[in-house]
């Protein structure tokens, strides 16, 4: 939803994530405009319109950082007051060498790297020695690529959980993410979904403890468990892709799962904000605008949906990272008022709070809530 204050400490002057999309001329969501999208502060270049039929607001972030980790754990209630390491030279000898004495693997590449590039200049070589390709990107993430023909998808898993383990302290990464492909040559190597993350856990309590201690279901969608080390989340369903993850998610809704339902649906940036691909990504919004029709028509009276992201990834700019930017909020049910415009909030913490305010549960230790604002 365009740049935050302090975007230029992260290089992002100018990033605005949603007007790219909808420069491209081919974006077409109207479920998302019908509940408010751009009735939101701040957008300056499509009409909104003149009955929205959810209430909205334009979301800031506190935190000091981009990434996934850090947007999930404010939305959920905790702020990092500190930047996970990030490593543009690449990791520390000490740590390469403690990962390959424990491992007993040779590391290969060691630098900054696209996920996709990386297995094409190096998997050929991972397929002659059986030696990891560690990489890593401008988010604080240790990264490990394998074949899966090579390193059994679990053996994968078992390094990467050693890398977690030696990633302590000064060099504690937001994340460690194993990254199985396939493939036999230079061209044809494609990475699999068993992709894996290994988190920090949280550094605080979010809102998935205080629900879970207090009784209440809550249900990860995608890699929400992942995100959160598995803390909080009761139970965790895994997804393929977006489609299948909203597909989950309203077998969830119609099966009248109870509880705190959080989804992640990470193609939006993975498959091509991080590849600055403006038609995929803005296709795989229209895909998921026309899901969002079935999920609304599931839900029942007492359900209510809160849409937003945890940082934008504006595929307009020459970055292929994350971009420091307010994000959307878009909240709708039955009980929610149509139409309050909420204006710009200051973290994405608010929803936490708002959260905790419709389960009835103590608030987390950041954010206000926004509950009695839009409740009918």
């Amino acid at each position: 939803m365009g740049e935050l204050p302090d975007a230029s400490e992260y290089g992002d002057e100018g990033s605005n994530t949603l007007r790219t999309l909808w420069r491209s001329g081919q974006l077409n969501v109207p479920n998302l405009t019908q509940m408010g999208l751009f009735n939101i502060e701040g957008n300056e270049y499509a009409e909104g319109v003149e009955k929205p039929t959810g209430s909205f607001a334009r979301l800031a972030e506190i935190s000091k950082g981009k990434d996934t980790t850090t947007g999930h754990w404010e939305i959920a209630g905790l702020i990092s007051e500190r930047p996970f390491p990030t490593y543009p030279d690449g990791f520390p000898k000490e740590i390469i060498d403690a990962f390959e004495k424990a491992t007993g693997k040779k590391v290969l590449c060691n630098k900054p790297y696209s996920g996709t590039e990386v297995i094409d200049d190096y998997g050929e070589e991972h397929l002659r020695t059986g030696a990891l390709i560690v990489y890593t990107s401008a988010d604080s993430v240790f990264q490990v690529a394998a074949n899966e023909e090579v390193v059994p998808v679990e053996e994968l898993y078992r390094y990467c959980r050693i890398a977690r383990d030696l990633l302590k302290g000064e060099h504690a990464v937001a994340r460690v993410i194993a990254r199985p492909f396939i493939g036999s040559k230079k061209g044809g190597f494609i990475r699999t979904p068993n992709r894996h993350d290994f988190s920090l856990e949280p550094q605080g309590e979010t809102i998935l403890d205080i629900l879970t201690e207090e009784g209440i279901n809550t249900v990860g969608v995608g890699k929400i468990y992942d995100i959160f080390a598995g803390r909080g989340v009761q139970k965790s369903i895994k997804m393929s892709d977006n489609v299948d993850g909203m597909n989950k998610t309203i077998k969830l809704v119609q099966e009248r799962e109870q509880g705190f339902i959080f989804v992640n649906l990470v193609d939006f940036d993975m498959k091509y904000g991080h590849r600055n691909n403006i038609a995929g990504y803005t296709e795989a919004l229209n895909t998921f605008d026309m899901q969002l029709k079935d999920l609304l028509e599931s839900m029942q009276s007492e359900d209510i949906l809160i849409i937003t992201a945890d940082h934008g990834c504006d595929p307009g700019t020459p970055s292929t990272d994350h971009s420091r930017e307010y994000v959307p909020m878009l909240i709708y049910g039955e009980s929610i008022k149509r139409g309050v415009d909420l204006g710009t909030r200051p973290t994405f913490s608010d929803i936490a709070a708002t959260v905790a305010e419709i389960f009835k549960v103590k608030p987390p230790a950041s954010g206000e809530s926004f509950y009695s604002l839009v409740k009918i």
